[in-house]
């Protein structure tokens, strides 16, 4: 079946503006053109724009859609999986925020007690996806699926106090290290302090500890642009200077 821009943005629950854009950037291009100057979509431009849309819908910017999709090794069949998979994520965290919600509305209406531990399940889940989404990869390739398995479990498990140690350590540790950057000295005390306040931050997600893994996660950090870029966001370098410092308290550095 064929379809005009303006009865397939009706189909899709788009705008024409947004076909056209779309075409304009190349990320999805009319079969044909006709006599009238209209564009003239079929099945294949159906199935893209649904999958562009599957794309949006989960948070990939429109640039990266049209490289996957053109990259010669898209596959659709897998991509509809893995969107599938996806999506079944979301709604298992919506299930569990909703349920937080519904928990929550009973306690205030004295129908239930609420644990303080239950009052975060919800978002503990969600920051776990999070993480998984964007660096499980990594993570479980480097120290494999128990170590990661067990990290998630401490995590959801942390009680109200933890967390907010955790947070606390957090704060110490960033506030740490940006005066001991201004210093320049990762074996200077202040940097080293730093270093241990990152361990003792790390032992609340680690069940178990060594200076090697610990190594390892700094040298990751310069390594992998993500990490880099969430340390320096505020002073370049800073990713550097940190693993540097944990090299130099594990005994490490080469």
């Amino acid at each position: 079946m064929e379809y005009t821009i303006q009865k397939l943005g009706r189909l899709a629950g788009i705008s024409t503006r947004t076909l056209r854009y779309y075409d304009e950037i190349g990320i999805l291009k009319p079969a044909r053109i006709n006599s009238s100057g209209y564009r003239i979509y079929g099945g294949d431009e159906v199935n893209r724009l649904q999958q562009i849309l599957f794309y949006r819908e989960l948070g990939f910017q429109l640039e990266d859609i049209k490289a996957i999709m053109d990259s010669p090794s898209f596959d659709r069949t897998r991509a509809l999986r893995a969107h599938h998979a996806q999506l079944l994520d979301r709604r298992r965290q919506l299930d569990l925020l909703i349920t937080n919600v519904e928990k929550t509305i009973a306690s205030a209406e004295g129908r239930i007690t609420m644990s303080d531990q239950e009052k975060f399940e919800g978002f503990k889940q969600k920051c776990i996806e999070d993480n998984e989404k964007q660096y499980g990869k990594e993570a479980r390739e480097k120290y494999g699926d128990e170590a990661v398995d067990k990290s998630n479990a401490k995590w959801m498990s942390m009680t109200k106090e933890q967390h907010e140690e955790v947070t606390r350590l957090a704060d110490e540790l960033y506030e740490t290290l940006a005066e001991a950057f201004k210093q320049g000295d990762p074996a200077g005390e202040l940097a080293q302090r730093a270093a241990d306040l990152h361990k003792r931050w790390l032992t609340y997600f680690w069940n178990d500890y060594s200076k090697e893994a610990h190594a390892g996660l700094a040298r990751m950090y310069v390594d992998d642009e993500r990490f880099t870029a969430h340390y320096d966001a505020k002073q370049p370098g800073t990713a550097a200077f940190l693993r540097d410092a944990i090299l130099i308290y594990t005994g490490m550095k080469s």
